[in-house]
C-alpha cells in the first residue's frame, strides 16, 4: 500500500472537453490590417517592421479529428479558427495520433481527417505545428478523450508485456512504448523507431505540399503526455497525486537486461540486479524514503549515481533516436522536443519527481543542459512547460519551486545554443497567469523565446472576458519586449479591437 504524504497532496485541475460552440461569440473584424510574421528557429518572431515579439500558437482540442477520420464539429472549429486568426494568433499545434492513423493495421494509413484540418488551417492563413504523437492520450492532466496505441500493437504488448514500462509492483503503463525496446524488431517485424520513423514518412509523404508553409514545426513525441520521460507519475485510476514522488519506470525485461549490462560493464555486477528497492510508493515524499532523503540518501551514494546515470542516459539515448530519424525525414522544418515541467519537491536536495521521470537533476547536478545539448546536436528546439506558473501559488509544503525551475532550463537552453519555446502546463485565462507567461518569454538579455504555445482552445477560451484578456495577451507578446508599452493601453486597444457578435453557429 502506498504511504500516505505528510500533507494533503493537491491535484492540478483537469481541463473540461471542448465544445466549440461558443467560438462564434468571438468573432472579431477583419478590419485590422494584416501582418506577415517570420517563425524564426533560434529566434524571434519578426514583423515587416523588424520589431521583436514571441509568436503565439493556439493547441486545438484532443479529439480534433474523430474515429471516423474526420473533423469533429467542423462548423465550430472553423469559426473557432477564424476567431483565432483575427486576434493575431500565429498558428495552432494539433497532435497527429498514431492510434486514429495507423490503427488498424500496421503499414496502412488513413490521413483523412487531418488532411481536411490543415486545409482549414491553411485557408485561414494559420501555421500548423503538427504533433507526431506517439502515446496514449487518456490518463494525463487535461486529458478529455482516451486514444489508445494502435490495436495492433495492444495486440503484441498483450503478448509480450515487457513492450511497455513497468514498476517495481509489476504494474504495467500502456501509454508509451518502452524505449528499451526501441531496436529490437517487437512490433511484427518492425522495430519502434522503425514503426515511429514510417509513420512519420507517411504523414511527409502526404503532406509534402504543405510542409515548409503551413506545416512550420514536426513535435516528435519522445514519450507519455508527447514528452521525452518516462511515465512516472501516471494519474490513471489515482495511481499517483500532485504533489507525490513518482516511481522508477525500468523493471519491463528490456530495461532490466540493459541495467545488468551497464552494471557488469562497471565492474559491479551487484548493482544490475534492480533499480532501487527504497524508493517510496508514487505518493511519497522525498523525506518518506531512504533513497531521496536529504541526509544520506541513496541517490547521492555512488551506486545511486550510477543508476540514476544510466536511467538518464538512457533516455537521452532515446531521445537521440528518435531524433535522429525524424531529422533525416523533415528536412525544411523546424523539429521541437517536449520537456516536462516538474516542479514540485525542486526545493529539495534529491529532486525525487524529476529522477523519477528521467531527468538527473539534484542541488549538485544540471540535468537540463544534457538535454538542451542533445537537442543542440539535431538543430531541434526545446519545448518547456509550466511557464504560466508562479513559485508563490503551488503549494510550499511541497517545495514547488516553477519560476526557478524555468530560469534554469533557461540558463541551459543559453548555454547548449537552442532556442526555446514555452506552454503552460494547466488552463489559465487570469492576468496574472498571462503576465508571468511574458515575463518569462523574455528571460534572457539577449533573446526572447521562439514561440510560445496557449493550452488550450475551449469553451471557456471564447468567453468575452477571457477572450478580451486573451487578445491583449496576444498582442503583448507580439509586440516584444522593446515596444515600451503599458499594459492598460495594449488592454484599450485590444477593447477596441474586440467586436464579440451573437453565436452564429449553435
Amino acid at each position: 500500500m502506498d504511504g500516505v504524504s505528510p500533507s494533503p497532496p493537491l491535484s492540478p485541475c483537469v481541463g473540461v472537453r471542448p465544445d466549440l460552440s461558443v467560438a462564434a461569440q468571438a468573432l472579431m473584424s477583419q478590419s485590422r490590417s494584416s501582418q506577415t510574421w517570420e517563425y524564426v528557429t533560434g529566434g524571434f518572431a519578426h514583423d515587416k517592421g523588424g520589431s521583436n515579439g514571441v509568436p503565439v500558437f493556439v493547441m486545438m482540442p484532443l479529439d480534433s479529428v474523430t474515429w471516423n477520420h474526420t473533423v469533429n464539429r467542423k462548423k465550430e472549429m472553423n469559426t473557432s479558427l477564424q476567431a483565432l486568426k483575427s486576434a493575431g494568433v500565429e498558428g495552432i499545434m494539433m497532435d497527429v495520433w498514431w492510434g486514429l492513423v495507423e490503427g488498424e493495421n500496421p503499414g496502412e494509413y488513413n490521413w483523412d481527417g487531418y488532411s481536411e484540418l490543415l486545409e482549414m488551417a491553411k485557408k485561414h492563413g494559420l501555421k500548423v505545428q503538427a504533433v507526431m504523437s506517439l502515446h496514449q492520450c487518456g490518463g494525463n492532466v487535461g486529458d478529455s478523450c482516451t486514444i489508445p496505441l494502435p490495436k495492433w500493437v495492444v495486440q503484441e504488448i498483450d503478448k509480450d508485456p515487457d513492450l511497455v514500462y513497468t514498476d517495481q509492483w509489476g504494474r504495467r503503463n500502456y501509454e508509451y512504448l518502452s524505449l528499451g525496446c526501441d531496436n529490437l524488431p517487437v512490433l511484427k517485424g518492425r522495430s519502434p523507431v522503425q514503426c515511429y520513423s514510417d509513420f512519420m514518412r507517411s504523414f511527409r509523404n502526404t503532406f509534402s505540399h504543405l510542409l515548409g508553409d503551413t506545416i512550420i514545426e514536426i513535435q516528435v513525441g519522445m514519450g507519455p503526455a508527447g514528452e521525452l520521460r518516462y511515465p512516472s507519475y501516471p494519474e490513471q485510476n489515482g495511481i499517483w497525486k500532485f504533489p507525490g514522488i513518482g516511481a522508477f519506470q525500468c523493471y519491463d525485461k528490456y530495461m532490466r537486461h540493459s541495467l545488468k549490462s551497464a552494471a557488469e560493464a562497471m565492474g559491479k555486477p551487484e548493482w544490475g540486479h534492480s533499480a532501487p528497492t527504497d524508493a517510496g510508493h508514487y505518493n511519497n515524499w522525498p523525506e518518506d524514503t531512504n533513497f531521496f532523503k536529504k541526509e544520506g540518501g541513496g541517490w547521492n551514494c555512488p551506486y545511486g549515481e550510477f543508476f540514476l546515470s544510466w536511467y538518464s542516459q538512457m533516455l537521452l539515448d532515446h531521445g537521440e533516436r528518435v531524433l535522429q530519424s525524424a531529422k533525416s525525414i523533415f528536412d525544411n522544418v523546424k523539429i521541437s522536443v517536449k520537456i516536462a515541467g516538474i516542479h514540485w519537491h525542486y526545493g529539495t536536495r534529491s529532486h525525487a519527481p524529476e529522477l523519477t521521470a528521467g531527468y538527473y537533476n539534484t542541488r549538485y547536478r544540471d540535468g537540463y543542459l544534457p538535454i538542451a545539448q542533445m537537442l543542440s546536436r539535431h538543430v531541434a528546439i526545446f519545448n518547456f512547460t509550466c511557464i504560466e506558473m508562479r513559485d508563490h501559488e503551488q503549494p510550499q509544503d511541497a517545495l514547488c519551486a516553477p519560476e526557478k525551475l524555468v530560469k534554469q532550463v533557461s540558463l541551459a537552453t543559453q548555454q547548449a545554443h537552442v532556442p526555446l519555446a514555452g506552454e503552460n502546463a494547466l488552463p489559465r485565462y487570469d492576468e496574472c497567469a498571462y503576465e508571468q507567461i511574458l515575463q518569462t518569454a523574455a528571460l534572457s538579455v539577449d533573446s526572447e523565446m521562439c514561440a510560445f504555445t496557449y493550452l488550450r482552445m475551449n469553451p471557456d477560451l471564447f468567453q468575452p472576458e477571457n477572450w478580451r484578456k486573451f487578445v491583449a495577451f496576444v498582442k503583448r507578446m507580439r509586440e516584444g519586449k522593446n515596444v515600451e508599452k503599458r499594459r492598460e493601453q495594449v488592454e484599450r486597444e485590444a477593447e477596441k479591437f474586440v467586436h464579440v457578435t451573437q453565436p452564429t453557429v449553435q
